[in-house]
This record gives structure tokens, C-alpha cells and sequence, in this order.
């Protein structure tokens, strides 16, 4: 892992977007969608998953995200398509799941998510779908993050129009642009000395988690992502005892509660996407009033922070 290259990888982020839009329209080309699905992976993957299989289901479309490690995988109805989900296409984990799940079910249909050609999970399924991300050289899965939430979503019922993967583009190359203005700023008001809290909407709960990740996994901060409406269960009672520092992904409708506790007990808090009052800094993009281009960019200003601070 190199923080000089992850930063190189999250600079190709606009030109990679706009070679994959016109490739969604075909990318599941081959591959019979109409069945019930199930979504494998882990970390990043899962994340993408869990959001993908949430805006299938409420298209219509039996869909579940399953973490390729657990013990309790599903009992399958014949037919069904397994899409096991892997950057690298040798996450241990998801090799071993679809192992059992080939075992316990030989007339599956298995389809690989890879960023890679000729990996042991696609020579498994039997099938490949690309990600398109290229090769990320920082060894980090930001890309590929990035490029798993837009093909699963570009499977029918996923509901993603194509032109929404040119716009995060032009809204990423506008944070990239004036990353100088604003990056500061917010590195000075998230990074503090109890870690780092991001929430984001249950449809884009994945965009929270993987934001908490790469605070973990380059500069090796503390960080942890939370659901807006479930904070007020489970997140709130840190504001009382630690310097709670907060990133919030804007969007959901249980904000204001949210910003009532934070406000009242002087915590920091930084929106992204939406003037958000109650807060001490919000940050805007082109775009930004567009949910998937929300889902397809938010994750950049977590992926700078920890880039600087990891270079640092």
C-alpha cells in the first residue's frame, strides 16, 4: 500500500467513470438477470452489495447481500444467480462461499464481479462480468468500489441511468479541482482526537461505511459509519463523553434529529451535499441534488482526507 499512488488512483477517478457509462448498457450482456439474486463479497464489496440488493428489492427483484464469510449462507432456489463480488478476484472468503454454495446447489448460475482477468473466482463461476476500474496501484479499493455500486446497479431494477456516471464524474473532477479550498478546512474540523463518525441514508449506507474504511485502512485513523436514522439508536450517546467529529453524507429525512443532539451537545459537524444548518461546514458539488450522483462521488472527500493525513 502506497498513500502517493492511492492519491494517483483517486485523480483517475473522472476519466475511469466516463469510460465505464457507455459500457453499463452491455456490461450484463449474456447473463440471465430475471431470477432471484445473490450478492457475495466482503468489505467494500458487501457494502456495494447491501445497497444494490436493497434497490433491487424495492424494484421488485428478489435480491440479498450476503457477507461471503458467514456460516448461515441461504438455502437457494433452483435457478438462482450467485454474483460474487471480488476486486481482486481471490478474496478467500468469497472463493471458499462459492465453493459450498456450488456444492450444495450444482445448478446455480455464478457470475464472477472482478477488476481483474483470469482470477480463481472467475475460473469458479464460470462467468465474468468487468468492473472496469483498472489497475489500482495504491492498494486500496476505491475505484473498484466506485465501479461495483455502478454495474450492480445497471442490473435490471438497479435503476441507474448511464448519464449519472458522466455527471459523478464532473462533480468528482470538481472536488478534485478545488480540493486546496476545501480540504483543509475539513481535515482540521473531522480529524480529531476521539476518531472520526461519518452517516449517510439507509439507500446510501454504503457510502458511510466505505468512507469510515479508508480512514482505517491507509492513514489507520479511527473511524466508524452509521446509518442517519439508526445514529439517533446507537451513535448518539458518544456526543456526551468524547469530541464527537461527524461527516455527515446529507439526504435523509431523520437528519433533523440528528443535528438537534449534535447541536445541543456541541459536537462537529461537516455536510456534504445539502446547506445543512446546524452545522459547522457544508460542502458542495455540481450535482449533488441527484442521488446517484451522490452515491457514485460522496465517498472522494473521506477517500482526500485520509490520503492527506496518510501522506502526512
Amino acid at each position: 500500500m502506497n498513500a502517493d499512488l492511492f492519491l494517483a488512483d483517486l485523480e483517475e477517478k473522472p476519466a475511469r467513470l466516463r469510460e465505464l457509462a457507455p459500457e453499463l448498457a452491455g456490461c450484463w450482456a449474456g447473463v440471465d438477470t430475471k431470477r432471484p439474486t445473490l450478492l457475495l463479497g466482503m468489505g467494500s464489496s458487501h457494502y456495494a452489495n447491501g445497497v444494490a440488493a436493497a434497490r433491487l428489492r424495492a424494484a421488485g427483484v428478489p435480491a440479498v447481500a450476503e457477507l461471503a464469510s458467514t456460516d448461515l449462507l441461504p438455502r437457494l432456489a433452483p435457478g438462482t444467480l450467485v454474483i460474487a463480488v471480488s476486486a481482486s478476484g481471490g478474496s478467500v472468503e468469497t472463493l471458499d462461499a462459492v465453493r459450498r454454495l456450488r456444492a450444495a446447489h450444482p445448478d446455480l448460475a455464478l457470475v464472477a464481479l472482478t477488476n481483474r482477468d483470469g482470477t480463481e473466482l472467475e475460473a469458479l463461476c464460470g462467468a465474468r462480468v468487468p468492473m472496469l476500474a483498472g489497475d489500482e496501484r495504491g492498494g486500496v479499493a476505491c475505484r473498484s468500489f466506485q465501479h461495483t455500486l455502478a454495474v450492480l446497479l445497471s442490473l435490471p431494477g438497479g435503476g441507474l441511468d448511464p448519464a449519472a456516471v458522466t455527471r459523478a464524474a464532473e462533480a468528482t473532477e470538481d472536488l478534485l479541482a478545488r480540493r486546496d479550498a476545501w480540504l483543509p478546512r475539513i481535515g482540521e474540523l473531522l480529524l480529531g482526537p476521539d476518531g472520526t463518525h461519518v452517516a449517510a441514508p439507509a439507500r446510501r449506507l454504503s457510502s458511510a461505511l466505505q468512507s469510515a474504511l479508508m480512514l482505517r485502512e491507509g492513514p489507520r485513523l479511527a473511524a466508524v459509519g452509521c446509518e442517519t436514522g439508526d445514529w439517533s439508536h446507537v451513535d448518539v450517546y458518544l456526543t456526551r463523553t468524547t469530541d464527537y467529529r461527524l461527516l455527515l453524507l446529507a439526504g435523509s429525512r431523520w437528519e433533523p434529529e440528528l443535528l438537534r443532539w449534535t447541536t445541543e451537545r456541541g459536537s462537529t459537524v461537516v455536510a456534504v451535499g445539502a446547506e445543512t444548518l446546524a452545522t459547522a461546514h457544508c460542502l458542495r458539488y455540481p450535482g449533488d441534488g441527484d442521488d446517484d450522483v451522490r452515491l457514485l462521488t460522496e465517498t472522494l472527500v473521506a477517500e482526500l482526507l485520509a490520503a492527506e493525513a496518510w501522506r502526512r
